[in-house]
């Protein structure tokens, strides 16, 4: 019980292991291999006999779009015959080179005219619109410091001592300034994005904190980014992929429900009894489905404190439902849904029965009877699945976007204000979007923002969201 209380309050909630973990081992190891590697080789330099090695081929191809600047080397082309030598061939290598972040001023001239011939004034272009109206600021820079702190994790302070190493001195709460006004402009963005999800009849819902500034107290208190997400590539779904968080100052399922006004049809989430309140609505419009691997996780966690061979043994028939989903992605709702009731059915109700025969041989109040309990409890939205196509097996898309909104908060610590943190939500909203959809968030956000600075309408808001706006460019 020790040891499940300590996982439970300081362990990872995902079996899964992170690769990141491994990473800065990794980058130990393979720096001291190259220093070896150079050490040996200058060695062969200055033996008197270099043996033949093979040539280092860089196995990828750099993207299309990146800059060449081409470097010729000419040989002598005077040939010993007294002729000249003719091209009749050429060897192209191509190598990445990086330049720093590269700063430059735009100036702006607005040249006044008069007319010599007569004195009916003078005239002038209008200046440019802006985001920052009268400001130092790009929509490029803008859109720089958004994705350096909500895609990058790089807290506002950091920026700005990188900035001062070129000798620009930008203080934090400027910096902050410009990503509150950034955040204002890009919510009516959000507002069009959130109201495109509640548009499907399918959608996955999640929570995680948001540690938060409390005001005066000096320490911080615990506020939630509700996650609301559409992801039906799995099903050749026509809608692209988005997500849009919303931050609360709790977790009741009221904000759950509020959040969700407008929308009927599936809802996919964890176990959390919040989303109960859901199915208490007069109109009876939403269905809940519930996560596989949320269930799973409850018998695997039994698994880690001894043995415990029933619980193995429900580990091993939920493994083999994920092996059939595994050849079902990409296939249309009515082909999943027809493999599901060939398979994945009888799977399923053979699961039924050995759930009830093992909770009668196990103690309600064990482990593996608690583990039990969780599933009997949601067993009904558990097997929706086999009639839905659309429906996933578990809640993971919906969570793989919530990580970035983890790494940010590790780096941050917390948000100042409740204001901050729904400005957080606002621009995070776009820029994971942006990833789910392929596209580049800092690209993305500078043209919305200049477009947004020159007047773009709000009736023709949609425009702007990630996959409309890709189209257009």
């Amino acid at each position: 019980m020790v040891a499940s209380f300590k996982k439970a309050l300081f362990g990872t909630k995902s079996e899964k292991i992170d690769p990141a973990q491994y990473e800065l081992e990794l980058e130990d190891i393979e720096t001291a291999i190259a220093q070896v590697e150079a050490e040996i080789d200058a060695d062969e330099r200055t033996a008197a006999v270099r043996p033949e090695k093979p040539r280092q081929i860089n196995r990828g191809s750099l993207p299309k779009h990146l800059e060449r600047v081409e470097v010729v080397i000419e040989p002598e082309r005077a040939c010993g015959c007294g002729t000249e030598r003719h091209v009749i061939g050429e060897d192209v290598s191509e190598r990445l080179d990086i330049v720093p972040a590269q700063f430059r001023v735009i100036v702006t001239r607005r040249p006044k005219y008069a007319c010599r011939s007569c004195e009916e004034g003078i005239t002038q272009a209008s200046a440019s619109a802006h985001i920052i109206a009268g400001g130092m600021p790009t929509e490029a820079t803008l859109a720089h410091v958004i994705v350096s702190k909500y895609a990058d994790h790089l807290p506002l302070y950091r920026q700005a001592q990188i900035y001062s190493r070129q000798g620009i001195d930008l203080d934090r709460s400027t910096l902050a300034a410009w990503v509150g006004k950034s955040a204002f402009e890009l919510t009516p963005v959000y507002d069009a994005l959130m109201a495109d999800l509640k548009h499907s009849t399918k959608l996955f819902m999640d929570e995680t904190p948001a540690p938060v500034l409390a005001p005066g107290r000096k320490k911080t208190k615990t506020g939630y980014f509700w996650a609301l997400a559409r992801d039906d590539r799995p099903w050749s779904g026509e809608d692209p992929p988005g997500v849009a968080f919303t931050y609360a100052p709790g977790r009741s399922g009221q904000y759950a429900d509020n959040i969700l006004k407008g929308f009927s049809g599936t809802l996919q989430v964890d176990g959390y009894a919040g989303y109960n309140r859901l199915l208490k609505r007069p109109a009876q419009d939403v269905t809940l489905a519930y996560c596989w691997a949320h269930a799973r996780r409850k018998l695997h966690d039994v698994t880690q404190s001894g043995a415990a061979p029933i619980a193995q043994e429900g580990l091993a028939q939920i493994q083999a439902l994920y092996r059939i989903e595994k050849d079902l992605r990409g296939l249309s709702a009515d082909q999943r849904c027809a493999v599901r009731q060939e398979h994945s059915k009888p799977i399923v109700e053979a699961f039924g029965i050995w759930l009830a025969q093992s909770r009668a041989r196990v103690s309600a109040k064990s482990p593996t009877g608690e583990a039990l309990k969780y599933i009997a409890k949601y067993w009904d939205g558990l097997c929706l699945f086999l009639d839905d196509g659309r429906i996933e097996l578990d809640n993971n898309p919906v969570e793989r976007t919530i990580r970035p909104i983890a790494l940010n908060r590790k780096n941050a610590l917390f948000a100042g204000h409740d204001a901050g943190a729904q400005n957080w939500a606002v621009i995070a909203s776009l820029i994971e979007t942006c990833k789910l959809n392929g596209i580049e968030p800092h690209g993305y956000l500078s043209g919305i923002l200049t477009a947004i600075a020159g007047g773009h309408k709000q009736t023709d808001i949609k425009e702007l969201l990630p996959w409309n706006y890709a189209k257009s460019v």
